[in-house]
């Protein structure tokens, strides 16, 4: 008689708990799987983000190259070169990546010259506007005379 009780107590107990769990899998799937995808979507974002940054960079140092190479030789024909040398990078390295670039040339000093590169980045999530920054800026590149500043 006491090994049936128990035998009834544990099948009590296993049902019990085997009805307590059900449901659980369901709702713990609902309420994870909005986070999973915020999760996937947001590093997608971030690698967007960064991809488009560092071709932005890049068009940004090339054109810069190319103004401090070219800004003595031809002192107003510099700044065309300069651009074509970023709107070049920009459609090799990411066309659809670098949306609308403004590409501005600058001479913030004397015998210095170089690129500002401002764009939109595509974005996964609605409504969010993001942009991207690059600027590269360095000396003319010419020769001196000895004793010549």
């Amino acid at each position: 008689m006491l090994v049936s009780v128990r035998r009834w107590v544990r099948r009590r107990v296993e049902a019990a708990s085997a009805r307590g769990d059900s449901g659980m899998t369901a709702i713990e799937f609902v309420l994870l799987t909005p986070v999973l995808f915020f999760m996937i979507f947001a590093t997608v974002q971030f690698a967007l983000y960064f991809f488009a940054d560092h071709v932005a960079q890049a068009a940004a140092q090339a054109g810069a190259r190319k103004a401090r190479a070219t800004a003595d030789e031809s002192p107003g024909a510099w700044r065309g070169d300069a651009r074509d040398v970023v709107e070049s990078y920009i459609a090799q390295l990411g066309p659809q990546l670098v949306l609308g670039p403004d590409v501005k040339t600058v001479q913030p000093a004397p015998n210095t010259v170089g690129v500002e590169i401002t764009a939109k980045v595509p974005s996964v999530f609605p409504g969010l506007d993001l942009t991207v920054h690059a600027q590269s800026v360095g000396p003319v590149e010419r020769f001196v005379e000895e004793g010549e500043n």
